[in-house]
């Protein structure tokens, strides 16, 4: 899940960001609303984490404008006010949900977590395949009844690659999906991560390389065809 990170408010978003990626997602910032809708209109987020009084650009504008633009990203607005007609004037602008400041970072995650599920076709928190489940809400993985422990961008591949439900994602889709901006495309960060995810899955291979396309979670139970020893990325 990638989501972008709006507050004025320095240590506050410094704060909300470094929470969210040590529960595996990608996290962008911004301080202002010009250099929002400048990264919204460059990438593409699942979620926009968005402060309502911003300098520059206001917030309400920057819905406005993901709204007139069809962009397709949902947003959690936050606010001082708790008022019930600035929560309705929030929704009404777009917003797909609304937090009042000063709030707990476990609500912020979960509401993060649910618009994200949104943003994307339905499929459940658990996903299964091979007798491997990630439990996108708990974030937690087993395979066999193994627990596995997994790194915030193992599992954030993982997460990817299960919920693309069998179709290919190049090097550049993960790097796009997963990690934050500043990561060059020639990074070996995804071969890297993926030798080593591999390698705690273990036997049979899961993650199946497509030679000159990406990298897939083969659809069928079982060892997928053609797939590349544990560890071996390609």
């Amino acid at each position: 899940m990638r989501v972008l990170v709006v507050e004025d408010e320095e240590f506050l978003r410094e704060m909300i960001a470094e929470g969210l990626r040590r529960d595996a997602l990608a996290v962008d910032e911004a301080g202002d609303g010009l250099e929002a809708l400048r990264r919204l209109r460059l990438g593409e987020y699942d979620v926009l984490v968005l402060d309502r009084d911003l300098p520059g650009l206001h917030g309400d504008e920057v819905c406005r404008q993901l709204v007139r633009e069809r962009l397709h990203t949902r947003v959690l607005m936050l606010t001082a006010s708790g008022t019930v007609r600035d929560r309705v004037e929030g929704l009404g602008l777009g917003a797909d949900d609304y937090l009042t400041k000063p709030f707990a970072y476990d609500e912020l995650l979960a509401r993060v977590l649910a618009l994200g599920r949104r943003a994307h076709p339905a499929l459940p928190p658990v996903l299964e395949r091979s007798g491997l489940a990630l439990d996108t809400a708990r974030r937690t993985a087993t395979r066999d009844g193994r627990r596995l422990s997994l790194s915030r961008k193992e599992f954030a591949v993982l997460e990817a690659l299960l919920r693309a439900e069998g179709a290919v994602l190049s090097s550049d889709d993960l790097v796009e999906r997963v990690w934050e901006d500043g990561t060059g495309y020639r990074t070996n960060a995804v071969r890297v991560t993926l030798s080593k995810l591999r390698a705690k899955l273990g036997e049979p291979p899961l993650i199946e390389t497509v030679s000159g396309a990406g990298y897939r979670v083969h659809p069928d139970t079982g060892s997928p065809a053609g797939a590349p020893p544990s560890g071996d990325p390609r």
